[in-house]
């Protein structure tokens, strides 16, 4: 998420009248969402896992985007809601009131993810930017800096103004297109095929691990209440901010991989943007993308915190989360004690984990959170009036790529998926002992020596 969204969500709200966003400002939390870290992020991770075969990984994050973006649509002109996907799965199904709340520890923790995998990136590009390119000590210290001093910002209530928020998003957009078209000159056909040289299946594999780039688009349906016309403009807010946003990805991939050799792309891997821009634009071009890349990382680390913090304290007032998340600044009135545990996990997630864990986990997360909202709007296709085959045609896709990355990490990179198959049994288990707290309290009761 960036911090564009926050702004105009946030301004809404505070606005008493509502319907207060038009298109061109859902189109700008859409993109501004999925550019906050994006690209910048996870391009040479997207080279390493599918070779040649990178810029056609982003075609088919776009692709899933767009499916699941049918159901999150559906849902979200149905059930007019803030909440978005915990309402959703609330609303299918009732009796299972572990579902929404498993869901939404699963995404808090994914947003934990990507404030790492943000502060990972703004670490790698500032490293570069210093003249250290690739050193850790330089990296984890940048990374561990710009996450403490947003919790700051955040725990000060600091809020920045709507046309620097705006500025921000249309420059990156400006800049990336800049890269794209100018980078065209220095493409050679012999850096593109063969296409498939690390085989067909690495298109899926390198698009479930880049996903991450496309999350952000949800956002705008957590501002349904404040739009006009929703009925016309949530449809082609969310449509056109992934095609435009899908439009650039492929540009800029292109391009990369057009220019320099994959060796390259991938010996820079958490900087590879950088590089790829120096064969068209020298080191201008190198320092311009590093600036840009920690100035979207820095705005969507402030975004997420700000959020996800928020996000804690509704579900801790709803007996959803422990009540201490709910705890408020009586100044500012901001749930510190959210926004200092989410810091801190996204500290120790960036600190010890590598850059493909952190992406690999994220867009795992949010492919799973995807595929449980297009599983609600399946079960609600007579009020949404959802087509089922694009409903099922969506999990499918989803299925299939989350199936591939599976099977990919268990012979490839086996340490990965325990890794991330720990965070989430970790989650169910803390999920599943807050919501029975009660009857595991009478039972250790009943257990102790002194209930006799």
């Amino acid at each position: 998420s960036d911090w564009v969204s926050y702004h105009l969500v946030m301004k809404a709200h505070a606005a008493s009248p509502r319907e207060t966003l038009g298109l061109k400002e859902l189109i700008a939390i859409g993109v501004g969402g999925m550019i906050g870290g994006g690209i910048f992020s996870v391009l040479g991770l997207a080279v390493k896992v599918g070779g040649h075969a990178a810029p056609l990984a982003f075609g088919l994050g776009g692709l899933i985007a767009m499916l699941t973006a049918y159901s999150y649509i559906k849902l979200a002109l149905t059930y007019r809601s803030d909440g978005a996907s915990f309402t959703y799965l609330e609303r299918a199904f009732p009796a299972h009131p572990n579902a929404a709340g498993l869901l939404g520890w699963t995404v808090i923790v994914g947003y934990v993810g990507t404030l790492a995998l943000y502060a990972y990136t703004f670490g790698a590009y500032g490293a570069d930017l210093l003249g250290s390119p690739g050193s850790v000590p330089v990296r984890l210290v940048l990374s561990a800096a710009i996450l403490l001093l947003f919790m700051l910002v955040n725990l000060l209530g600091v809020r920045s103004s709507g046309t620097t928020e705006d500025l921000i998003v249309y420059t990156k957009i400006a800049l990336l297109a800049i890269i794209g078209i100018a980078g065209l000159t220095s493409v050679k056909r012999e850096h593109l095929v063969p296409v498939f040289d690390l085989g067909v299946d690495s298109v899926f594999l390198a698009g479930a691990t880049i996903f991450v780039a496309y999350e952000g688009f949800q956002l705008i349906t957590n501002a349904v209440c404040e739009t006009r016309d929703p009925e016309r403009n949530i449809p082609r807010g969310i449509y056109g901010s992934v095609i435009i946003t899908t439009l650039l990805y492929l540009c800029i991939a292109f391009v990369a991989v057009g220019s320099l050799t994959q060796s390259q792309l991938v010996s820079a891997e958490e900087y590879a943007l950088a590089v790829a821009a120096e064969p068209s634009l020298g080191n201008a071009g190198r320092v311009l993308v590093a600036v840009a890349a920690m100035l979207a990382t820095s705005s969507a680390i402030n975004a997420t915190a700000f959020g996800a913090s928020r996000m804690m304290a509704e579900m801790a007032t709803d007996a959803m989360m422990p009540k201490a998340f709910s705890f408020r600044s009586r100044k500012t009135s901001v749930p510190w004690v959210a926004i200092v545990v989410m810091t801190g996990l996204g500290i120790a997630f960036t600190v010890f984990n590598s850059l493909e864990t952190i992406a690999a986990f994220s867009s795992l997360t949010f492919l799973l959170v995807s595929l449980c909202v297009a599983a609600a709007n399946l079960k609600l296709y007579r009020k949404t009036h959802a087509n089922r085959i694009v409903v099922v045609l969506g999990i499918l896709v989803v299925l299939i790529t989350v199936g591939l990355l599976l099977v990919h990490m268990w012979t490839e990179a086996r340490e990965t998926l325990v890794t991330i198959g720990l965070a989430y049994g970790a989650v169910f288990v803390m999920e599943f002992a807050f919501s029975q707290r009660s009857w595991l309290g009478r039972l250790l009761v009943r257990r102790s020596p002194e209930s006799g």
